[in-house]
């Protein structure tokens, strides 16, 4: 399957990311993507920039180096009720969102407490994507997560990240098995995202592809195969495809 976009990367201005906006672009495009969405830590997170950079992110080109280059957040889930630390006046201007739990932000609760976080962001409508949900720190009711994402049609994030040695998340590879196993059980989109903090890792899905294969998910499921799949989950564009 050749994957044509990357839809949570990070750059300078995330505070532990390594590469400007146009480095950023550029390398997408070296690499052959077609779009790349830019999705910044939002405010809670320590090192982050403030409201004021994401108010601003409508002056820059959405087309760069050649490619779509949109520009959101990543939302930190602040509660187990699933509220973020961006109001829904300033997500709605987001091109792309996504929501995930992290420890500065969030303390692990339990099964049921992180599934009801997580939950609280699916049924945002101005959340597009869960983020990492496979962080074994949080550990949640895969089943009830992946439900709950085909009704509101919120994309799961396997994150290639989370799946490389060293990374502080815990037990990925099992986790990732058994959401992609409930995924297929309810026919429930997912996206491959690289979570990437430097420029070298855009579009990296060395350790995600192998785990989509090893499962037989199926392609159709997966919606790094077509831009304009993408678009019908997010911000930017899926309001318009509903007309």
């Amino acid at each position: 399957m050749e994957y044509r976009l990357d839809s949570h990367t990070h750059t300078l201005a995330s505070g532990h990311a390594y590469n400007t906006i146009l480095e950023m672009a550029s390398a997408a495009a070296q690499k052959g993507l077609g779009l790349l969405a830019i999705t910044e830590h939002s405010v809670a997170m320590p090192g982050t920039c403030g409201s004021f950079y994401f108010h601003n992110l409508k002056i820059i080109p959405r087309e760069l180096c050649g490619i779509t280059v949109l520009f959101g957040a990543e939302l930190n889930i602040m509660d187990h009720t699933g509220n973020t630390d961006m109001d829904d006046d300033m997500a709605a201007h987001m091109d792309v969102t996504v929501a995930s739990l992290h420890i500065p932000c969030i303390d692990p609760g339990t099964v049921d407490e992180n599934t009801r976080a997580i939950l609280g962001a699916i049924e945002n409508p101005l959340v597009n994507i869960i983020g990492h949900p496979d962080d074994g720190r949080y550990p949640v009711d895969f089943d009830t997560i992946a439900a709950a994402a085909k009704e509101h049609r919120t994309l799961l994030e396997l994150n290639n990240h989370s799946l490389e040695p060293g990374c502080t998340r815990e037990n990925a590879r099992e986790n990732d098995i058994r959401m992609l196993e409930m995924c297929m059980k309810y026919r429930t989109p997912v996206i491959l995202n690289s979570d990437a903090h430097w420029c070298g890792d855009i579009g990296n899905h060395s350790m995600s592809m192998p785990l989509i294969e090893e499962l037989g998910f199926p392609e159709e499921l997966v919606v790094n195969r077509s831009i304009e799949e993408y678009k019908k989950f997010i911000n930017r564009y899926k309001s318009c495809s509903l007309q």
